[in-house]
């Protein structure tokens, strides 16, 4: 296992496998792949053999897509990539982040934060972290 490998391995708590993403989702594996493709979400492959996988962070009850006006939960309710997202990776990428760069700035604490970008993400907090993500092109 490389350096970089061992170091997503410490930041990141829960991967998720396609078929995974795809049953949290309610969707069928192709259409998670639709969601790679799109860039909506990103992984990187890990393990022997190496396998394509998802940090679990990135999705969320249904109810908490757009963290910053949740509504009220139901229990159909399925879980959703999280909506803010997609504009956070593009910004990740356009400063030259590769997936695995850009799921390692999203899980690395940030004392100022406090946390991580990803926690912050989820909590709402989406322009604070895309103007810190723009700071790094």
């Amino acid at each position: 296992m490389n350096d970089s490998a061992q170091t997503l391995d410490r930041l990141v708590d829960e991967w998720l496998t396609v078929p995974d993403v795809a049953d949290r989702l309610g969707l069928d594996a192709s259409k998670v792949r639709r969601l790679v493709q799109e860039r909506r979400i990103i992984g990187v492959r890990r393990g022997d053999p190496r396998i394509f996988m998802v940090p679990a962070a990135f999705l969320v009850p249904g109810h908490l897509a757009n963290p910053a006006q949740p509504t009220t939960p139901t229990a159909d309710e399925p879980w959703t990539v999280l909506a803010s997202l997609q504009g956070t990776l593009t910004v990740l990428s356009d400063a030259g982040f590769s997936d695995e760069a850009a799921i390692e700035w999203l899980f690395t604490p940030d004392d100022s934060l406090p946390g991580t970008p990803i926690e912050a993400l989820r909590t709402g907090r989406k322009t604070e972290i895309r103007r810190r993500a723009a700071a790094e092109l």
